[in-house]
């Protein structure tokens, strides 16, 4: 919940000239409602996405305050940031909200950015592949694998959201490691082998390049350091140089 009208489009802006018009990797603005229609006039000459950072799972109705996924493609956008552990702590959203929203977004051809992580608490319990495991069974049964062909899962650790920590590059190895394990699981090894698996966890310039050093670790969700053109530039060049090593 950062940034109205006129300060998305100065940064959005800033990102776009700053960047050749094909970054050499995907690149995605997830911004306000609000700013979704400022940011598309910007972006749609590159080819950087458009994505919003929530969606609700029914397509229309008595649902004062939300936003449909069919709203959000008519707005131009892509992608869609669901179940960001802000969400599920925050607003209450559960593993069955997810499984719901995952569904209202392939139904629209958007694709679904799904967020999985332990909190402190159930890290220092040594739960964590337990939570993720949850998280991602819960949200993506009875799905086909033709049906998630374009799924993203973000890995992000909460106690390294917003406090400066970063799992070390082996951490973040390991959970992705156990992510594609679980994923191939549940869908078969080519598929875990194709879908991408980033992280977010207090990503900075300063250490993406050892986090996308990592075999399993396929680009990064930023939060703070999106919000400044100069730091979020260096971040995707860092993932253009490692994506084309």
């Amino acid at each position: 919940m950062n940034f109205g009208l006129s300060e998305s489009r100065a940064l959005a802006e800033k990102i776009k000239s700053s960047i050749q018009k094909d970054a050499g990797c995907d690149v995605a603005l997830f911004v306000p409602f609000t700013a979704l229609s400022a940011v598309k006039d910007i972006v749609s000459s590159s080819s950087i996405w458009l994505g919003a950072q929530n969606a609700f799972w029914e397509k229309s109705g008595a649902f004062t305050g939300e936003v449909s996924a069919s709203q959000l493609r008519d707005a131009g956008c892509q992608a869609v940031l669901l179940g960001h552990s802000e969400r599920r702590r925050l607003f209450g959203e559960t593993d069955d909200s997810l499984h719901k929203k995952v569904a209202a977004v392939l139904d629209e051809a958007l694709i679904p950015v799904l967020c999985v992580g332990e909190t402190l608490e159930e890290h220092q319990a040594q739960k964590a592949r337990e939570v993720v495991e949850r998280q991602l069974a819960g949200a993506l049964s009875g799905f086909s694998a033709a049906q998630l062909s374009s799924l993203i899962i973000a890995y992000e650790p909460v106690w390294a959201i917003g406090t400066g920590k970063t799992a070390s590059p082996d951490q973040a190895q390991d959970m992705h490691d156990f992510i594609r394990d679980r994923l191939a699981g549940f869908f078969g090894h080519d598929f875990s082998q194709k879908t991408r698996i980033i992280y977010g966890g207090s990503v900075k310039a300063d250490n993406i390049d050892a986090l996308m050093a990592e075999p399993d670790i396929d680009g990064a969700l930023v939060g703070g350091d999106s919000l400044k053109a100069e730091s979020f530039v260096r971040i995707i060049n860092f993932v253009r140089k490692a994506i084309h090593v």
